[in-house]
């Protein structure tokens, strides 16, 4: 028997913290849910997952079968071991000392499948712990340090600006100027891009939450924290000579060829918040001066291609999470939940 949620498990749980239902679903109840839920949401923000999902379907064409977003990706697989530092603020089995199974996808942003690997647009790391009691925490991560957009609307905004010209087959200059200057929200996370060259290896790259969580220690008390991932190997970043010559399809090789040396590694570093810091805002960042601590170790053995590999049927929704952890109150990341579920459903439709 497998010990861990099959694909309509997986569907059900996304949807149901997607739209806060607390039961477990029917199949029936699965497919009411993925009707209502954007409906609701239309209603709170005014801007459905679908027209995200419509909007990068737009952009991107659609490609049967797969992601709606970070597209192309890579397969990879390993453990964690958290540390007790963290326990002081949640009681998480992540941290209990013990080597949690991990799978990993990494991934480059957009719904193109063929993007090149020296777009200069965020790398995307995804993790599933498998948890005792065949619980599961997700992580789904960016190399940029903050978001592009601080609500669902200027997601959408964001998404229709990027539309590529027919004439050019790339986006419009004048209409991304038009939308910086109407969405100071977006301006943190262009500059980054702009003055940061991609890595030179998925390895090679730190991963931020972006979004803010909440811990919850054994009283339930409750401590905001963000978190990053920073390689053991370093970040190292393509110089602009090799942004030239590095070609289009360098990271997974690179990924492949780094396992086969030995195990991949990042340490977590958990950010601690304070009174005041921005909690459901993913465009800003918080101060340097925030309390950072270690809280354990990602060690990755292996790495593939997803075709056919075990990420490629994992929809790594950033809101399921197992006791100790929860999510702020923050747009975006909910807007990002219902998103991969109705992405997801097309992937299980062959859409």
């Amino acid at each position: 028997m497998n010990p861990y949620p099959q694909t309509r498990d997986r569907f059900a749980a996304t949807e149901r913290t997607a739209c806060r239902q607390p039961r477990p679903m029917s199949v029936l109840a699965i497919a009411t849910v993925s009707v209502l839920c954007p409906l609701l949401l239309h209603a709170q923000n005014k801007v459905t997952p679908e027209d995200v999902i419509s909007a990068l379907e737009a952009n991107n064409g659609v490609h049967p079968g797969e992601r709606r977003g970070f597209t192309k990706g890579t397969c990879a697989a390993g453990e964690f071991v958290g540390g007790p530092t963290a326990a002081r603020y949640t009681r998480s089995a992540l941290f209990s000392g013990q080597p949690v199974p991990v799978v990993a996808r990494f991934s480059v942003a957009g719904g193109n499948p063929k993007v090149p690997d020296t777009s200069k647009n965020p790398r995307g790391m995804a993790l599933e712990f498998r948890l005792p009691d065949a619980h599961l925490q997700h992580m789904t991560m960016s190399s940029a340090p903050v978001f592009g957009a601080a609500s669902p609307q200027a997601f959408l905004d964001l998404t229709l600006a990027m539309r590529p010209d027919p004439a050019t087959g790339r986006p419009d200059p004048q209409r991304i100027k038009a939308f910086r200057a109407t969405h100071p929200d977006s301006a943190a996370q262009a500059q980054f891009l702009e003055r940061n060259n991609p890595p030179v290896s998925y390895a090679n790259s730190a991963y931020y939450s972006v979004h803010a969580f909440r811990f919850l220690d054994r009283d339930d008390g409750t401590t905001l924290v963000r978190w990053r991932f920073v390689p053991q190997d370093g970040e190292k970043r393509l110089t602009e000579e090799e942004l030239k010559t590095a070609g289009a399809n360098f990271l997974e090789p690179a990924l492949i060829a780094r396992v086969k040396q030995g195990p991949v590694r990042w340490d977590m570093m958990l950010t601690i918040g304070q009174p005041g810091d921005p909690e459901n805002d993913p465009t800003l960042a918080w101060p340097d001066s925030r309390l950072t601590l270690k809280v354990g170790t990602l060690s990755l053995t292996s790495a593939s291609p997803q075709k056919g590999a075990e990420c490629e049927r994992i929809n790594f929704d950033p809101m399921v999470m197992a006791d100790g952890i929860s999510a702020t109150e923050d747009p975006i990341l909910r807007l990002r939940a219902a998103a991969y579920a109705i992405s997801f459903a097309k992937r299980l439709s062959g859409e």
